[in-house]
């Protein structure tokens, strides 16, 4: 799939594979019929337990061709910011955990340049607290909601299931895609970090 493809999408599927070192995952159009799955547009791989959290999204599994990637600009920092990068490694924005927002709800922010702060929350409060404070829980879907000035701007809603699936759905035409595709990787890879 080619970039002008994934920016032409308002829906997306992202689905986790179970690997044993890494973590992988695929990032899919959605038929508009079906409302399934209608071809992979990006594939992510990110190694468990690595010093300093990169991953790399390419344009299929046989990581031939890099799409985009996302990388923390600190080893360790719980408001880590992350600089999301084009396939030539120039910058098409960030994201950031808002750590103290986080404590109860976890909260985010990504950043397009040209375009306001768009804040990402966790929807439902009180699962945010029991995924903290109950262990045996932290399985429960969690969903979010992105906004700019109060607007919608996209949302992952994390499905029931063995293996993570998130349906992503872009209110903004004016989002660049690869930043939606990369928060909602990193909702995945790293949320409970």
């Amino acid at each position: 799939m080619t970039l002008h493809t994934l920016q032409a999408q308002q829906h997306l599927i992202v689905r986790q594979r179970i690997r044993f070192m890494v973590n992988q995952y695929e990032v899919h159009a959605v038929d508009p019929q079906t409302g399934g799955e209608a071809g992979i547009l990006a594939f992510a791989q990110q190694k468990r337990l690595a010093f300093k959290e990169q991953v790399t999204l390419y344009t299929d599994d046989t990581k031939q061709t890099p799409l985009l990637g996302f990388k923390a600009r600190q080893v360790i920092d719980l408001g880590a910011t992350y600089d999301v990068t084009d396939a030539n490694g120039q910058p098409i924005g960030l994201f950031r955990k808002n750590f103290a927002a986080s404590l109860f709800r976890s909260s985010w922010v990504v950043e397009q340049p040209g375009y306001g702060e768009i804040a990402g929350q966790e929807r439902n409060q009180w699962v945010a607290i029991l995924r903290r404070f109950v262990d045996y829980l932290s399985w429960l879907p969690y969903h979010f909601d992105f906004t700019i000035q109060g607007r919608p701007a996209f949302s992952v809603v994390r499905k029931w299931g063995l293996r993570d699936t998130y349906q992503v759905s872009i209110h903004d035409p004016n989002l660049d895609r690869r930043l939606v595709v990369a928060m909602a990787v990193a909702l995945d890879a790293l949320q409970s970090r």
